[in-house]
């Protein structure tokens, strides 16, 4: 099994859009519509839900024209409004409007060796009503500059590495400034640095940018370098790797300001006990094999950390979680390799390049 693949011919971001759009409208069609029942679960309106996408392009439009243009392009190919794109592209924002809670959620690991290049994974773990709805996207934002993007249909970026040798890995967090005046949606700061950046540094700079109304952390991966940079309304922090080179997140602060308004642990602390399932099982994902690393994430609740997630189908939709995809980042050539699914089904022959 592998996820729908897609590579632009347009550098104009309309016209790249547009193409986009068209040739994957139903899918970027379904997705709107899974996140539209997902919003009405967790007590949205429609009328709000459009308010919140018309505020989005508008805040995306003012930090980000080109990207903007790029969701309008997407939306005339996909027959979609404007701000339809845009809310598939702020569902985190919506999420935090909506004040929307869940258990589930995404476990990252870096380690930077001493010879040889970064040794990445990730979980990605979503409602499982919209497990059709990642795809994996290259385009090239300037001439020379490729873009490799895990994503969702209709989303700008998510995971992803460009040709200057830089990668991003992706988690939500919740943090007590979250609002629901909608400001610059995360997956749009991912994607600018993905468009942008060949250092942490730059990465950080164009976070710290972004006027946000949201919480999450893009752990930013060159070569030497890595940091993963936590983006609060309250603030912006950077988090360097410990001395041996190692950085692993899960869906709570570690920066110890932003730590004093943390959501999502407080009232989802598994968390804290995924992080801690990470600590132990270093030397596997210090590993140069992905296979090695990716195996080294398989634990399920209750009897250890739930990295690997499995839906219960007794709870209402906003309430199941499931990993679709566990993902690492090949920087040297500037690609992805991606399993569709969680550690525990992973195989040597189960992983996508891309």
């Amino acid at each position: 099994m592998t996820f729908p693949c897609f590579t632009s011919s347009q550098t104009d971001p309309r016209a790249r859009g547009k193409e986009l759009g068209t040739h994957l409208r139903k899918r970027i069609v379904a997705n709107l519509t899974g996140y539209g029942e997902l919003f009405a679960v967790a007590g949205a309106t429609p009328e709000q839900v459009r308010a919140w996408g018309e505020r989005a392009l508008d805040r995306s439009a003012a930090w980000a024209p080109s990207l903007a243009d790029e969701m309008a392009g997407i939306a005339a190919g996909a027959g979609l409004d404007p701000w339809q794109v845009a809310v598939v592209n702020a569902r985190t924002e919506i999420l935090a409007g909506i004040d929307a809670v869940g258990h589930g959620e995404c476990s990252t690991s870096v380690v930077l060796p001493q010879d040889g290049p970064p040794r990445t994974v990730q979980t990605w773990d979503w409602h499982d009503h919209l497990r059709d709805a990642p795809m994996l996207w290259e385009l090239e934002p300037r001439p020379g500059h490729v873009v490799r993007t895990f994503t969702e249909a209709g989303v700008l970026a998510k995971i992803g590495v460009n040709t200057a040798g830089l990668g991003v890995h992706f988690n939500i967090l919740r943090h007590d400034a979250d609002t629901a005046e909608t400001g610059v949606p995360v997956h749009l700061i991912a994607r600018r640095i993905l468009d942008e950046a060949a250092t942490v540094e730059q990465a950080a700079d164009i976070a710290r940018s972004a006027p946000v109304s949201a919480s999450s952390v893009i752990t930013a991966v060159t070569a030497d370098d890595a940091a993963s940079i936590e983006i609060s309304p309250a603030g912006v922090a950077v988090i360097p790797p410990d001395p041996g080179g190692v950085l692993q997140h899960c869906n709570h602060f570690l920066d110890a300001d932003l730590a004093a308004g943390e959501r999502h642990a407080t009232e989802r602390p598994g968390t804290y006990d995924r992080l801690r399932h990470l600590h132990e099982h270093v030397e596997e994902l210090s590993d140069p094999d992905l296979n090695a690393r990716a195996l080294a994430m398989l634990a399920h609740a209750p009897g250890a950390a739930p990295v690997c997630a499995h839906p219960d189908l007794t709870q209402p939709l906003n309430q199941r979680w499931e990993t679709l995809a566990t993902i690492g980042l090949d920087l040297p050539a500037g690609r992805l390799r991606v399993h569709q699914g969680g550690p525990c089904q992973v195989t040597e022959a189960t992983w996508q390049t891309f």
